[in-house]
Order: C-alpha cells, then structure tokens, then sequence
C-alpha cells in the first residue's frame, strides 16, 4: 500500500502532575508547521492544575482522564499510551511525554522519513537534552554490537509509530511483568529483535527533560540500582526473545550482569 503525501499524525501525550511544563508541551504539538494532526492527551488522574490547563484548550485538542491506574507504574505508562492510541485517528503516532517538548519541524521531518523509506515502522529521532541551565545536543553514535545485547535508543518523546505497526506491538508489550524496564526500551528492543536494528532518525526534533525528580536518577550507572534493573533488561529481553522465537544472545554483558547481581 502506497503512503499518502499528506497522512494524519496523532501527538499522543501522556501527563501525571507536570502542569509546570504541561503548557510548553502542548504548545509545541499545536505549533508544528505539519497541518494534518490532531493533539490527544491523556491525563493519568493529576492532582496539581494539569486538568484546568487542559480545559483551557479543549477547542483544540482531545483530552480524556485515565482511571485504571495501578501501583505498576510502567505498565500504567503503556497504559496511558495504548489508550492514546486507540482514541487517536492518524496515520501516525507520535508519543509525547508532558515534561518534554517538539521542534516545530519534527512532524514535518519524521512523515518525510517514512514516506522515503517504506519498510520503517518506528521512527526514533535524537534529542536535545534540556537542563536547568542548558540545552545540550550530543552527536548519536550507535555502537557495535561486541560487547552488549542491544544497540542504543533515543527517549520515549522521540518515537513516532505507524498506526498499524503500534496495534501490533502493544498486543505484545502490554505484560504486566517487569516493572522497572520502561515504554521506550520495550519497543526498541522488540524493532532490534523483529528488523535487526533500530531505525534513527539523526536529527535534534524532542526536547527532553532531564529533571532533578526524575526516575531515572534512581538509577545511577553502576548503583546497584542500575545493576538490578541491567537484570531485569536482560530478562525482558529474553522473555521478549522466545515470544518472538528468536534466539537469544548470550553476550559479555549479560554474563557480567548476571555475575555482579548473584554478589549483590
């Protein structure tokens, strides 16, 4: 099936109590200088002010309210996203967090890629990582595959998902299992495992938030924090290995992880 000139683009963002940058995200979906999109935001029961800011712009996007919440938090986020979706009409779905922000040509750039490049089905583009006092773009180098199990990925605001392509994934990514291994990582490891590799987009389109609150502070390299979750990796990527009845990769990295958490 060809790919239309001119496809419909869902902005899908997930919020929970970000109203301080809620309004710089929202703002940045409605500037686009792509036209054909709509805006749809899911809110996962905040109780800051994020539900009146949204009220303000209910003429221009859709918003709806997610009341099946659980103490698992990144099954709540594929949660959030996968009801996005299915409230969403475009041809393409671009996920959002509420704390991070779009250039206003990344819609733009992101159609353009998969209408040259056919065989795509998720796109991820690079972010520039925003601080309290800077704003930093790092070049993205992929690295071989000698000595770990999966190649590097960009943030969950900077993948964009062809409308049929995300029906699919989330019928297997949606498993209650694993609580610690986000959105983002599940679908980049499903692409590596299903087309041998993950598909970037190299340009700076997703401001990305690096926040003193964040949860990825918890995880500090080489914390036991992180070693933990480096297993919990490993072990999704094995689960997700045999769903896919794909072999598993036995690499440096796994054996050193698998070594360091049996002292822990």
């Amino acid at each position: 099936m060809s790919r239309n000139k001119n496809p419909k683009v869902s902005i899908i963002i997930v919020n929970f109590n970000n109203a301080k940058y809620l309004l710089k995200s929202l703002e940045s979906a409605l500037s686009q200088t792509y036209k054909n999109k709509e805006i749809i935001v899911i809110d996962d029961i905040s109780d800051d002010n994020s539900l009146e800011i949204l009220n303000k712009y209910k003429t221009k996007i859709k918003f709806y309210v997610n009341k099946t919440k659980t103490s698992f938090g990144s099954y709540n986020q594929i949660n959030s996203y996968l009801k996005g979706v299915d409230k969403s009409t475009g041809r393409y779905i671009c996920f959002l967090d509420s704390d991070d922000y779009f250039t206003k040509n990344k819609v733009n750039l992101v159609v353009r890629k998969f209408s040259e490049q056919t065989k795509i089905k998720t796109l991820f583009d690079i972010p520039i990582i925003k601080t309290n006092e800077n704003l930093i773009k790092q070049k993205f180098v992929q690295k071989k595959l000698y000595f770990s199990s999966w190649p590097r990925f960009t943030p969950q605001s900077c993948i964009t998902i062809e409308r049929g392509y995300a029906n699919k994934i989330f019928k297997i990514l949606k498993v209650k299992k694993f609580p610690s291994i986000w959105f983002d990582f599940r679908i980049a490891i499903l692409n590596f495992l299903s087309f041998g590799e993950i598909f970037i987009l190299n340009k700076h389109l997703t401001y990305y938030r690096q926040l003193e609150n964040s949860a990825s502070k918890n995880y500090k390299t080489f914390s036991i924090n992180w070693w933990y979750r480096r297993k919990e990796a490993h072990e999704f990527f094995s689960y997700l290995s045999k769903k896919l009845k794909i072999r598993d990769r036995i690499t440096l990295d796994k054996i050193i992880t698998n070594i360091v958490n049996f002292f822990l």
